[in-house]
């Protein structure tokens, strides 16, 4: 079976970064990451400078990459502004992703909106990306919880998928911003959103997991047997929700990888190449990562035997 693989390391994981990672590395780590087999690379967000300074660079990150076929290179924008400047830069993205929190209290947090004031925005956003020749598609933060106001109810998720379907969205993601999901949750609720909006094509519904609570590789597994085909990760597990206490890392790509391929699913990604990539992380960032299958090497990269005495 295939799946889609899709990474935000650039964006997500850099954005919280203490130290800012150098346009030219940002640039380079993805060229590398465009010849391992990812289905998307999140490369920046057009969002305030003074907000998110570790993304100002956006426009020369876009100009400076190398743009592999069959690639799809991705940037946030988190209001109509930032789709406007992504229309506007030399160099456009091939897709744009809004963002609107299922919970209130996180949407005001994460993008200074209300609910309402979202809303009112998004379908220029669409009409603004599709008229530059971008595709766009939105996150839908803290789906299976909220930091600040606990669970989130089902036909909560519903009714924002049922306004992106109206909308026009080209693909929606189901996003764990603080790593509140459970594979339970995760299975049951996917599967009735696909019941109920039946997706156009197999990437149009994506899943987003944090590994906050150790449960991301898990809920991979429940989205799987719930129909979804298409996974967001971070390279080296980097990342979380600068709005959001406690949230850690994204899942880390290169472990899902490992485990996907593991079990028999066809992700076309080359692991080593996506290994050799994730192992300069903690030299990028100046620190040590969640990434395991980095240390401990792929499931059936074997080993000499110790040499026994006598």
């Amino acid at each position: 079976m295939r799946l889609y693989i899709n990474d935000v390391a650039v964006r997500d994981g850099f954005q919280i970064e203490k130290q800012f990672v150098p346009t030219a590395t940002k640039i380079e780590l993805v060229n590398q990451l465009s010849r391992t087999g990812l289905h998307k690379i999140e490369v920046t967000s057009f969002v305030s400078p003074r907000a998110v300074p570790a993304l100002a660079d956006a426009q020369d990150v876009l100009a400076g990459i190398e743009r592999v076929p069959g690639v799809v290179y991705v940037a946030l924008i988190p209001n109509v502004r930032g789709a406007q400047n992504a229309a506007a830069t030399s160099r456009k993205p091939d897709e744009v992703n809004a963002v609107v929190s299922a919970s209130e209290t996180h949407n005001r947090a994460n993008i200074n909106r209300t609910h309402a004031e979202s809303l009112e925005e998004l379908p220029t956003m669409v009409r603004v990306a599709h008229a530059a020749g971008m595709k766009i598609t939105v996150s839908l933060s803290t789906t299976f919880g909220c930091p600040f106001e606990g669970h989130v109810p089902e036909d909560v998720v519903f009714s924002f998928v049922e306004r992106f379907h109206d909308m026009g969205f080209d693909g929606i993601s189901l996003a764990d911003t603080t790593g509140m999901a459970n594979p339970r949750q995760v299975r049951e609720l996917a599967a009735r959103v696909l019941e109920r909006f039946a997706p156009p094509n197999e990437t149009f519904y994506t899943l987003h997991f944090h590994n906050t609570r150790g449960m991301g590789l898990a809920n991979v597994v429940a989205g799987l047997q719930a129909g979804v085909r298409s996974f967001d990760g971070s390279i080296a597990g980097l990342g979380g929700c600068p709005f959001a206490p406690g949230a850690t890392g994204n899942i880390c790509t290169e472990d899902m990888v490992n485990m996907l391929e593991d079990m028999g699913y066809d992700t076309r990604v080359d692991l080593a190449r996506l290994l050799a990539v994730a192992r300069r992380i903690p030299v990028v960032v100046g620190h040590d990562v969640p990434g395991q299958v980095m240390k401990a090497g792929q499931t059936l990269e074997l080993h000499s035997p110790p040499e026994l005495s006598n």
